[in-house]
């Protein structure tokens, strides 16, 4: 679930439903409101910066509705709860509690449950500049929290935007890169990168199963979920995975052929 952020805020004043900081420090002065400058993200902590200069950041934003569009309408989404996500050791992940404004005016969780039962998410900077909202229970948020953070750098000093693209492509099971997703929820997945940022657990009951890039799988060595697809149906829709399926398919041709991310489960 991904929703774009509009470029609004609703706080206080000409924004609507202030957070509890924004209103003290506008109480405290005579006149309107100030308006918002800016609307920005700090890793997937939500920035705003205020005509007046000051700057608001996701503690600060409990309260606050955004507005958003999903599927070209418009919608209200309020921060419940802003935290610092436990997992995370850069500090740099802040999970928010989103809730979405119903038909009746109440509002209700705009995320379902992830792997941990949590039900929360952030905003990420897109290429074009704006900001998406999305859940930690996609693939989005999940790349994120297990440690390829776009906004970052690894260990040799260069964009984790790639692994991270390479991640969701992984989570989905999109083979061909198209957007198409040949997984189930639940599945069991062991992924793993050559900067260890995540290593493999090498279950007994887990064999390789492909390496990516940001464009899809660069071989197969077995499809993820056999109801879904065949890998002789991957080749036959994905001419670049001619001759790249099966046997031939092991995390060496994968890393030999671009991928930067592997992963593993049930063949």
């Amino acid at each position: 679930m991904i929703r774009r952020l509009l470029a609004g805020l609703a706080i206080g004043g000409a924004l609507i439903g202030a957070p509890s900081a924004f209103e003290a420090a506008a109480q405290s002065s005579p006149g309107p409101a100030p308006k918002m400058s800016s609307l920005g993200v700090d890793g997937t902590e939500i920035v705003v910066t205020l005509g007046d200069g000051r700057t608001l950041r996701s503690k600060d934003l409990i309260g606050a509705v955004l507005k958003v569009r999903f599927e070209g309408q418009p919608a209200d989404v309020r921060i419940a709860v802003a935290e610092p996500d436990p997992e995370d050791k850069s500090k740099t992940v802040w999970l928010h509690t989103f809730e979405a404004r119903q038909a009746d005016g109440t509002w209700a969780n705009l995320c379902g449950p992830g792997p941990d039962g949590r039900r929360q998410g952030f905003a990420l900077k897109t290429s074009d500049g704006g900001l998406d909202l999305t859940c930690t229970s996609g693939a989005v948020g999940k790349c994120v929290r297990f440690g390829y953070r776009p906004w970052a750098t690894g260990s040799d000093g260069k964009s984790l935007a790639p692994q991270h693209a390479a991640c969701v492509r992984m989570v989905r099971g999109d083979y061909g890169g198209a957007g198409e997703a040949f997984t189930r929820d639940g599945m069991s997945i062991d992924l793993y990168d050559p900067q260890g940022l995540q290593a493999a657990e090498m279950a007994a009951d887990q064999a390789f199963e492909a390496g990516w890039t940001p464009e899809g799988a660069v071989c197969v060595h077995h499809v993820r979920v056999k109801e879904n697809t065949t890998l002789a149906a991957l080749e036959a829709a994905y001419p670049r995975l001619e001759g790249r399926t099966g046997a031939v398919c092991t995390e060496d041709f994968a890393r030999a052929n671009g991928a930067i991310l592997f992963n593993r489960s049930r063949d």
